[in-house]
């Protein structure tokens, strides 16, 4: 019989255990702390809008000080996450440490004037960035810069949502369709966990989600308990997860790309898409669109919060969402993508409930995740923060919105650096399913 570890191999696991723990901590610490205090500053700076909400009209300038810090201070950083991504397929390409001052600040900004931005593409960039630095101090060869990078995805985007588990899933998944890199699994998960520890160690406290729903079974057989009506409509709700998750990546490409290419004055561009938000927030009424949207404005209705609860969206606050948050990232504020999506599928998830007669609850969760799985390819990562959000007993409906999400979102995410490894379809006969694309978003 073959022997599971060869002579000599216990000690090399041992020391490569060793090396990235060694490697993880001074990493963690400093990404845990940067990402505590982007978060803490993000919720002062929400505050001080709510506040303040004359701070709106200021947007549209803010945003032509974004585009000018990052045209004269920027050199090459503002490719974001897509920057991070590159570095991964490409040790050659570097990533400049003034990229976490830089999107902390402009993300902080975003914000404070109304942006309907995210907080995961920041956290993400804090992690590439720091991460990036450590490596080149600690002198590692090309191959451990790749692992080093991807361990500081993991360690930003588990302390920003406190879901160490998924970040480490996410960074692996998130590169390239079809594909996860599981030789750097222990490095990303010892980073994550150690980031969120550190971040929790700052005092923040993650918003808490419940679901209350209680699976009933029809125990048809003795290997799959459930509800199977149910089943079928979460079947049916991953599908509109996907194509929401699609539309939400094609709106976001077509809005930078179509600006970029009938608009000279490049600075003009951020200040029509602050000018769009103003005009949508009077013709709707409410500032519900504005900003994370993790909890109501003052005087708001709607948010992912009450996404949860009977009366908590309207029919459309899932367009709405998704329109303004296209708008403010193709005009190039700068944030993540996650938080909207999560509110985009939670809002989602609710209408659909309310159609379906499906419990409000469960689907809100669904949506909230399977839309982000959708919109980002990473289906397995997204089951995982379910788990790690919402309690792990309806686990069989995350995977089954989540994967059908997955499937009916096409090959182009919120990524443009996101690699095509393999296509979603094959023929009959194997093949794969040319769709013309060689990475996804292109």
């Amino acid at each position: 019989m073959r022997q599971f570890l060869k002579k000599g191999e216990p000690a090399l696991v041992f020391q490569h255990l060793v090396k990235w723990t060694l490697i993880a901590l001074p990493m963690a610490l400093g990404v845990g702390s940067l990402v505590a205090l982007f978060l803490w500053l993000l919720e002062e700076a929400t505050n001080l809008r709510y506040q303040y909400p004359a701070l709106l009209y200021l947007l549209p300038f803010a945003g032509v000080v974004i585009y000018a810090l990052y045209k004269y201070l920027g050199q090459g950083t503002e490719a974001g996450n897509n920057l991070i991504l590159d570095q991964i397929h490409d040790p050659s390409g570097g990533i400049p440490f003034r990229m976490a001052p830089l999107v902390l600040l402009t993300t902080i900004g975003t914000h404070l004037f109304g942006g309907s931005v995210g907080r995961e593409g920041t956290a993400v960039q804090i992690g590439g960035s720091i991460s990036y630095y450590v490596g080149k101090k600690f002198k590692l060869n090309p191959a451990d810069i790749q692992i080093i990078v991807l361990c500081g995805m993991a360690a930003g985007f588990g302390a920003v949502f406190g879901t160490p588990v998924t970040g480490a899933v996410f960074a692996l998944e998130v590169i390239a369709i079809g594909a996860i890199r599981y030789h750097a699994l222990v490095p990303c998960f010892i980073t994550a966990v150690l980031a969120d520890a550190v971040c929790s160690a700052w005092g923040i406290q993650h918003t808490q989600y419940q679901i209350n729903f209680q699976k009933t079974a029809f125990n048809l057989t003795s290997f799959l308990r459930s509800d199977y009506l149910l089943l079928i409509k979460v079947i049916g709700a991953g599908v509109a997860f996907g194509l929401v998750a699609q539309l939400f990546a094609r709106a976001t490409h077509a809005i930078r790309n179509l600006s970029n290419q009938y608009i000279s004055v490049k600075w003009l561009i951020p200040a029509l898409g602050g000018g769009m938000i103003i005009g949508l927030t009077f013709l709707l009424g409410t500032q519900d669109y504005l900003g994370l949207g993790v909890v109501p404005p003052p005087n708001g209705t709607v948010s992912i919060t009450t996404a949860f609860e009977p009366g908590g969206a309207t029919t459309f606050s899932w367009f709405w969402k998704l329109l303004f948050t296209a708008i403010t990232l193709g005009a190039g504020f700068k944030g993540g993508e996650v938080t909207p999506l999560f509110f985009v599928g939670a809002t989602l998830g609710h209408t659909l409930a309310v159609l379906t007669g499906a419990p409000i609850d469960l689907m809100a969760g669904l949506g909230f995740i399977a839309v982000f799985a959708g919109a980002t390819n990473t289906p397995l990562a997204c089951t995982l923060m379910g788990v790690e959000l919402f309690g792990g007993a309806p686990i069989l409906y995350y995977a089954v919105a989540c994967f059908t999400a997955y499937y009916f979102s096409g090959h182009q995410g919120i990524y443009a650096a996101q690699r095509l490894a393999t296509h979603k379809f094959l023929h009959s006969s194997g093949k794969e399913e040319n769709s013309g694309n060689k990475a996804a978003g292109k």
